[in-house]
């Protein structure tokens, strides 16, 4: 459809951008729903990005995602900021309100524990430990989501201990188990989380034994590139449910969008199929 004066605009911050799939995403939604707006990628330096999002007022913008490396140098020129992503130290949402004040929010917990409970229905966080594997920006909003969702214990590993340890200092809660122990760790574990780049396409696999990881446990990967990594093939393999990455980035824009369109969206095969890029997108 074409745009109107009238139209909502956002779009998504980082540097380079060019990889993000998120135009493709909000783009397919926009046509789906009939929507006067448009969602841009914007390459912003991380030395110019507080200008940039200072900005979005004047520009008439109703928002923007922020991706690596933004995620964290934004807090200084947010109005308000969403108490979880002020406990997991990233905002990856931001809204301008009809004031024009800056309000930042992260969507990434929510993106993980609504693609979990979609792909592994069964998955409760009473059902025993996780054990996570990472320790970057991903995996701290991850940790922040299994503690809402009542997972008691929270065992980490990660090849650089001291970030792992940071990590748990930050949130708490959280258990950290030697690079060596990471197989061992395994053991007794409900939910198994790749919170690494391990897998992903150009990467080398993730060096894990499963041999002590549970029938019943789910095994979840951040990567979706491959969608069927060789951590989750490894793990359906041998009967594990798995949950591909892919979820967690498409519901993770579900309430920006909301915000900034005034439309709830919906995750559907024939969305996944078009961000793959296994679909051609809606034409604009």
């Amino acid at each position: 459809m074409m745009l109107s004066g009238k139209a909502r605009i956002a779009g998504v911050m980082g540097w380079p951008v060019s990889h993000s799939r998120s135009p493709r995403l909000h783009g397919y939604w926009l046509d789906r729903y009939g929507i006067d707006g448009a969602y841009i990628p914007m390459a912003v330096r991380p030395e110019r990005v507080v200008e940039a999002v200072r900005s979005l007022p004047l520009l008439g913008f109703a928002g923007c995602n922020l991706t690596v490396p933004h995620k964290e140098l934004v807090f200084p020129v947010l109005d308000q900021v969403d108490p979880l992503a002020r406990r997991i130290g990233a905002v990856n949402t931001v809204v301008v309100t009809g004031e024009g004040a800056l309000h930042g929010y992260n969507t990434d917990a929510f993106g993980f524990i609504e693609s979990l409970r979609e792909a592994a229905p069964g998955w409760r966080g009473s059902r025993g430990p996780a054990t996570i594997i990472g320790a970057g920006g991903a995996v701290r909003a991850i940790v922040a989501a299994l503690q809402d969702a009542g997972v008691a214990e929270i065992r980490l590993a990660n090849r650089t201990r001291a970030r792992a340890e940071a990590l748990a200092a930050d949130l708490g809660g959280v258990t950290v188990v030697d690079w060596a122990d990471r197989g061992a760790a395994l053991a007794g574990a409900a939910l198994l989380v790749n919170g690494t780049t391990q897998g992903m396409t150009g990467e080398p696999p993730l060096d894990l034994d499963l041999s002590h990881l549970p029938a019943r446990a789910v095994v979840a990967d951040i990567v979706y590139v491959p969608l069927v990594t060789p951590l989750l093939a490894a793990a359906a393999a041998r009967g594990n449910a798995i949950v591909d990455g892919l979820g967690m980035l498409l519901h993770q824009a579900r309430p920006g969008f909301e915000h900034w369109f005034g439309q709830a969206p919906e995750v559907t095969p024939e969305l996944r199929q078009v961000v793959l890029g296994q679909a051609a997108s809606p034409v604009r």
